[in-house]
């Protein structure tokens, strides 16, 4: 299914009735990382997975995918289902589209659940290395994709979850070069919300790996404890929603 957002088709899908629960993936993902969670999910509740502008079936719209764009794009689609309220869950990039939506439409949300992300903006290296990154995925996107996605996973994992990899390096080469650029220009733009997300007066989460090569375990503790979410340590990389699927699950289960 599609609505239109800024001209550009924004694809979803939705399972189950009631108690609904929004999954927005990452960076140079798909709605395709929640399949193996959907089937479970929607024996008990509405299970809806976007597509992002410029990523999976969903089309491009600007040079810069902001987080903010991002986030009216996911209302689109929460109107068109005449969703009001509902529980969240972002993987990395995603997480930050979450913040995003619960500071444009705060009465939305009834949890939030920040998988291997932070509310953190970037930082001075962090935004130096985004501008590498749009330079390198312009000179040769298949040597970027593959590195960028080959680096997530804690090496003892690689092998173990390489159909995993596999495919999300397969469904990174269909995105076009500008829309890559895109999310990588958008999130460099985002802006920092760690009091936003202290001042949050609902369930929040952060479900952070402790060999996360991405988001140092370390920070994401010190960011939960100061901010009043609760923290949850699994035991692989940035990639949480295959390396630790059952634990996932099961959080995603039970949250309102």
């Amino acid at each position: 299914m599609n609505v239109k957002y800024k001209g550009a088709n924004i694809h979803f899908t939705s399972a189950g009735e009631g108690n609904p629960i929004i999954l927005l993936h990452g960076f140079m993902e798909s709605s395709k990382i929640w399949g193996n969670f959907i089937p479970t999910l929607s024996e008990q509740r509405q299970v809806v997975c976007i597509d992002l502008p410029g990523h999976g079936e969903s089309g491009s719209f600007n040079e810069i995918h902001s987080m903010e764009d991002m986030a009216k794009a996911v209302k689109e689609v929460l109107r068109h289902l005449e969703i009001r309220n509902a529980a969240i869950a972002g993987h990395s990039m995603g997480g930050y589209v979450c913040l995003e939506l619960y500071k444009i439409f705060p009465t939305l949300l009834t949890s939030l659940v920040l998988v291997n992300s932070t509310p953190e903006a970037d930082s001075r290296e962090r935004k130096i290395n985004r501008e590498r990154a749009v330079k390198l995925v312009q000179k040769n996107k298949k040597a970027f994709v593959k590195m960028a996605i080959s680096n997530l996973m804690m090496p003892e994992n690689s092998e173990r979850f390489r159909s995993g990899i596999q495919d999300l390096i397969a469904e990174a080469m269909k995105m076009e070069v500008q829309e890559i650029t895109a999310a990588i220009r958008g999130m460099k733009i985002r802006t920092d919300n760690v009091q936003a997300f202290a001042r949050m007066n609902l369930p929040k989460y952060i479900v952070a790996g402790k060999d996360d090569s991405v988001l140092a375990f370390d920070r994401l503790r010190d960011v939960a404890n100061s901010t009043g979410a609760e923290l949850l340590e699994f035991s692989g990389g940035h990639l949480s929603y295959i390396e630790d699927e059952k634990a996932l699950l099961k959080l995603l289960h039970f949250i309102e």
